[in-house]
């Protein structure tokens, strides 16, 4: 049969099946977004039916899924939004990254894998998955909720941190000396600085630039936009959905409207095509030998988030429920936690560090949109049980006979 026959075979199944699990989980009320994972498990490396014509093109639609996903999540806020929300979350950043890194350095030292693996395993389980919570977010209409702007800082202080961590990973893992290094380090963040400054600075010129009442050239101008700021901030070692982030950060008013309405569509597909993408390239052989530790830092790491997103939200005012729930929304991991692995089993440091990386995030990223649904409802089921209980244990005072009846 010919390629491009096959291609279209595989990819039209591809849509077609996933069309019919987005159905199947809105039946349940339910994220779509393991069951994507599991298609991808079923059909990639390993798999009952592995895909090969449509795997590069599935590999690119994953990457633009990414970025459609974090610019969709930009265009709901203002540049003088972030701004603020960064000032007053950065202690939640830092609270973030010491109560998720620790446990997956600390991991990788038991396991004896050296100080360099433990940089790189550190990164796994601190950055959650922009990808996962932003469709999760949008899944669950939580898109206008108060503690939405706090998980979205804290989203975007890790990708902000991305900048910093992943080329100090690049050269721990190249052996590169202290001033290549530096320098690599230095061109990352002032990359950073200078599309967040362009973004807050020149939004109003920006979104002017954009402006269009035609449909059609609105979508093609906002999309190749996005496109390459987010190619050109990653050519620079800074994260593409940081970039895509802040260019819908740029956009404002009648623009930031007109492009939501257009792009939602484009960014459903794609990013059905990222979590399935995610899937094909997990060999379900490399799960079983790495499972237990894998799912102890699962376990670990989910507690250390729900209490992040809690200890933030609660810092920002928000109530229990909100609290709650900003908790167990942060507790996906995906993109970022694949990346770094990637790096590491390029470099060849420690061979098991990718399965258990892989396994790691496939446990997360299946139970973090459950969490995100069920985390509130639970911890107030818990204190209602808890009130009862407490409630049973005080003693009923006893009722002293009146004087008359004695």
């Amino acid at each position: 049969m010919h390629s491009s026959a096959v291609f279209l075979i595989e990819f039209g199944a591809i849509i077609l099946g996933l069309g019919l699990l987005g159905r199947f989980a809105g039946r349940f009320r339910l994220s779509p977004i393991p069951l994507y994972l599991l298609a991808g498990l079923a059909f990639g490396e390993g798999g009952l039916l592995p895909l090969g014509a449509s795997e590069e093109f599935v590999a690119i639609g994953a990457e633009i899924g990414v970025i459609l996903l974090l610019l969709m999540l930009g265009l709901e806020y203002t540049a003088s939004d972030l701004v603020s929300n960064l000032k007053s979350q950065y202690p939640a950043g830092l609270v973030d990254c010491a109560l998720n890194a620790l446990p997956g350095a600390a991991m990788a030292l038991l396991l004896g894998w050296g100080p360099v693996a433990a940089v790189v395993l550190a990164g796994v389980t601190w950055i959650s998955s922009s990808g996962v919570i932003a469709k999760v977010l949008s899944d669950l209409g939580r898109l206008g909720n108060r503690e939405t702007p706090v998980i979205l800082s804290i989203l975007v202080l890790e990708d902000l941190a991305m900048a910093v961590y992943l080329p100090i990973v690049t050269a721990l893992l190249a052996g590169a000396g202290l001033a290549a290094g530096s320098v690599t380090l230095a061109v990352a963040l002032g990359v950073a600085a200078l599309v967040l400054f362009a973004a807050v600075r020149y939004g109003r010129l920006i979104s002017r630039f954009v402006s269009s009442d035609d449909p059609e050239k609105l979508l093609l101008v906002v999309l190749g936009l996005t496109l390459l700021v987010a190619g050109l901030a990653q050519q620079l070692q800074v994260s593409a959905a940081v970039g895509a982030f802040l260019v819908g950060i740029a956009l404002s008013g009648e623009v930031a409207e007109g492009a939501h309405n257009l792009l939602s569509p484009l960014r459903d597909l794609f990013a059905a095509v990222f979590f399935v993408f995610f899937g094909l390239h997990t060999d379900p052989a490399s799960i079983p030998p790495v499972l237990l530790p894998a799912l102890c830092l699962a376990v670990v790491t989910a507690a250390t988030k729900i209490a992040t997103g809690y200890w933030a939200a609660r810092r920002a005012g928000i109530g229990a429920k909100g609290r709650w729930r900003a908790g167990g929304t942060l507790v996906a991991r995906g993109e970022f936690s694949i990346v770094i692995a990637g790096l590491a089993v390029t470099s060849g440091i420690e061979p098991s560090l990718g399965p258990l990386a892989t396994a790691y995030v496939l446990l997360l990223v299946v139970l973090g949109p459950l969490t995100a649904r069920f985390t509130a409802p639970a911890a107030e089921r818990l204190g209602r049980l808890r009130a009862r209980r407490d409630a049973a244990r005080v003693p009923v005072p006893a009722v002293s006979p009146r004087p008359d009846e004695s």
